[in-house]
């Protein structure tokens, strides 16, 4: 499917966001922007990956897809040239089910592969739960989390929200034992973000920290900001 650059085609970091972005605010057209997306990629994307190349797989978060990494991924293969991988995991599913979905399709991949893994959200709580938890640490190079909630989230301790909320013991494993890991890890913060509040809630407490001012939850998504610092770990060779 075909869709023109505002919406996620090629040339959609170049896009000016103009008068539309002013009127109805950038996480109002970030969130119309990911409704356009969540059709999309349904089912994996799995380039063919050959021993020793470098790889970026991409997970996204709660009520979302992977086509909301359409803009991020078509940027990331034209600038890094690493194959970008991406699944969609359905909704209200826990943090350890899907981590061990990323796992599945990292154990896939030649293990001759230099693999970072960016999370949107959730999905970079997946991120480092894969890593800390199921042996993550032996197959990746790096993680990038996106805004997400390291730090908990005002929201019922019931389904996913027993994996994120404030209290959550999941959430405290993972920052009591981040400093274990020696798989680095870079936390983006969107500075204006009204769901994961405060950059110390967005920080996993171990490696480094970015944050992209003027900017909302969903809108990171978007950010030409945000991808250019994913595009530089990426490139980064320790």
């Amino acid at each position: 499917m075909a869709l023109p650059a505002f919406f996620g085609g090629r040339g959609w970091f170049a896009a000016p966001l103009g008068p539309l972005g002013q009127v109805i605010g950038l996480e109002r057209l970030a969130l119309l922007r990911e409704v356009a997306l969540v059709p999309l990629d349904l089912s994996d994307v799995v380039p063919t990956i050959r021993a020793g190349e470098d790889v970026v797989v991409l997970v996204h978060g709660f009520l979302a897809t992977a086509g909301v990494f359409r803009p991020l991924r078509a940027r990331l293969e034209r600038e890094t040239g690493a194959r970008v991988a991406t699944f969609t995991h359905a909704p209200l599913v826990g943090v350890r089910k899907i981590a061990r979905r990323l796992a599945e399709l990292v154990g896939s991949m030649p293990k001759s592969c230099r693999v970072t893994v960016v999370g949107h959200s959730l999905g970079g709580i997946v991120a480092r739960y894969y890593v800390q938890e199921l042996g993550g640490h032996t197959r990746l190079a790096r993680t990038v989390s996106l805004a997400s909630p390291f730090g908990g989230m005002a929201v019922p301790p019931l389904l996913v929200g027993a994996d994120v909320h404030a209290q959550s013991e999941l959430l405290r494993r993972l920052r009591e034992r981040a400093h274990e890991s020696a798989v680095p890890h870079t936390s983006i913060v969107a500075a204006d973000d009204t769901v994961v509040v405060g950059v110390e809630t967005a920080c996993l407490g171990v490696g480094d920290v970015v944050v992209v001012p003027n900017c909302g939850h969903n809108a990171l998504l978007f950010s030409d900001r945000a991808a250019g610092i994913v595009i530089d770990r990426v490139k980064t060779r320790l």
